[in-house]
Formats: structure tokens, sequence, C-alpha cells
């Protein structure tokens, strides 16, 4: 139930006569979401969460960010924005979500590269907020050691004495891999939405929108190629394609090596982030988290440690 303030937001920045109709839709762990009803139209609200310290987030940016995305058709239009306090009131935008079968078609492959050809052309607002993935890494790794001694779990169960715990490992291959991409060609940020997957896409027949743009930061543009691909478990050959459709050409082996190595490192990201919500969220309210959990540490821990090619 929204509180009185709410509702008073509500009342006075959603259009049209009369009472709203207000029905929850989700809770997360970073918002909450409502569908509105008013004068015949439907509105999304968004309303952040009572998030932990240590999750980066950014409304204000966020918010001149979607300005942009809305303005050229990629998300949907505010009607009211608050940052401080973290509220979202947008036009509700119909549409459906892929399934795993929808997003390997190849024909969606081809419409997925066009849509982050489309979000990386976007205007990068000023003073643009950057961030990669060892400043993700570091960002979640401070957050889970403030967060205070908790069970091992699949990326961070203890070890012996004589050898590395698993958590030990993955930071050690994830640092092998921070050093293998910075050798590798200077590439401009562009502006990334960052949190690409099924929940957040809907497709409206000819055209596709992206919801929940609170990740978007400034960045290396196949960071959203690796954050798709790794969401939706793409195999390598997949990952190519959309490479390739991204690109327009047959990509160069930097190119490739880089989709590599981000795709790794976003697992890795996913992985902290994971077990940061399950040590404040045992019972683990969003379901299935855990079990993605183990899904990401099983593949980091399979990958060559440390290689960088």
């Amino acid at each position: 139930m929204l509180s009185d303030e709410l509702l008073s937001v509500v009342s006075r920045h959603v259009p049209g006569d009369g009472a709203p109709d207000i029905h929850r839709l989700t809770c997360g762990p970073v918002n909450e979401t409502y569908r509105v009803l008013r004068g015949g139209n439907a509105y999304a609200l968004r309303v952040a969460a009572a998030s932990p310290s240590g999750l980066a987030f950014d409304r204000v940016w966020e918010a001149r960010v979607l300005e942009h995305a809305a303005a050229a058709d990629l998300a949907p239009v505010p009607e009211y924005s608050d940052p401080q306090r973290g509220i979202l009131i947008a036009r509700w935008v119909d549409g459906r979500s892929w399934s795993p079968a929808d997003v390997r078609r190849q024909s969606n492959i081809s419409r997925m590269a066009e849509l982050l050809r489309r979000i990386h052309a976007l205007r990068m607002p000023a003073p643009a907020r950057v961030m990669s993935p060892a400043t993700w890494i570091d960002c979640y790794s401070a957050a889970l050691r403030r967060s205070g001694p908790r069970e091992p779990s699949a990326g961070t169960a203890a070890g012996g004495p004589a050898a590395p715990s698993p958590a030990e490992a993955l930071r050690a291959a994830a640092s092998a891999r921070l050093a293998a991409i910075a050798v590798l060609p200077h590439i401009d940020p562009v502006v990334c939405h960052s949190d690409l997957h099924t929940l957040n896409l809907l497709d409206r027949g000819r055209t596709l929108v992206l919801l929940d743009w609170e990740y978007a930061h400034a960045a290396d543009p196949l960071w959203d190629l690796a954050g798709w691909s790794a969401n939706n478990d793409l195999d390598d050959d997949l990952k190519q394609e959309l490479l390739s459709s991204y690109a327009g050409r047959r990509p160069a082996r930097n190119e490739q090596l880089r989709l590599e190595l981000l795709g790794w490192l976003y697992d890795y990201v996913c992985l902290l982030w994971s077990e940061f919500y399950l040590h404040l969220h045992r019972d683990d309210p969003q379901g299935g988290m855990a079990a993605r959990a183990e899904l990401l540490a099983a593949r980091l821990h399979s990958s060559p440690s440390g290689r960088a090619d």
C-alpha cells in the first residue's frame, strides 16, 4: 500500500481526474513497481526500494539519460521524476517479453544489435557517470565486506590454508582479465543501459523498448553486448553473431577478445551482486537468486583462470 505522501504525488502528477486505480506489480531489491490507471490511460509508477548502502545508483543521471532515451523511442516517456526520492512516473508501454527461443532467433539477434547501436548513439549527459568493470567489482566487494561475516556460498566457499579459496581464485582471475583489457586498443565510452535482460525488454512489434535504466552509465559499448549475452546464457556462436551484427562486419580479433573478457567480468559482477543480495535476504524472496548465483560461480570457475587469450 502506498503511503499518503506517495498517493499525493500520484494524484498531482498522473494526468486525469478522479481517484487513481493503483496495483502493485513487483517488489524487487531495487524498486517497487505499480500500474496506475486514470482517465482511461495507464502509467507505471516506480518507487526506489530501501536499498542498503553499497548499491551504486545515480538517480539524477538516470533521469537525464531517460529523457534522451524516451525522445529516441527507446524508453517509456516520463510524466514526472523526483530523483532525490527515487520516484518515477512514466507512460505505460504495451508489449511482450521475449522467450529464450525469441532471444536466439536470428532476426532478433539483428534487432538487438540495432537496439544496442541506438542506445550507444544517445547523447551523453555531462558530467558523464563513468563506470568500469573494476568499479563495479570494487563497489560490490566493498558492500560485501561491510555486510559482515557470511556463510560460504558457491563463489566464496572457504578453502584450506595451502590453497586459495574459490573466492580468491575468482578475484585473481578477475584481476588478470582487467589487466588483459587494459592493453587492448582504447574505446571511447558511450551510454550503456547495463541491465539488459528479457524482463527489461518489451517488443511492440515494430520497435523495442527498454525499462529500468538505473544502472545506465558511460562505458565500453561491448559491456552491453556482454551483459545481454551473459544474462541470456548465449553460447559462443550466438555471441559472435551478435557482435558481427552490431559491428556490421566481421569483428576484429581484439573485439572478439574484448567481448570474451567483458562477458566473464559481467558474470563476476553479477555473482558479487547476487551474494550481497542473498546475504541481506537469506530467504531469497525474489526466488531463483541462489540458483543463479550457483550457475554463475560454476561458469566462472569453469573458464581457464586468469587467461587472457
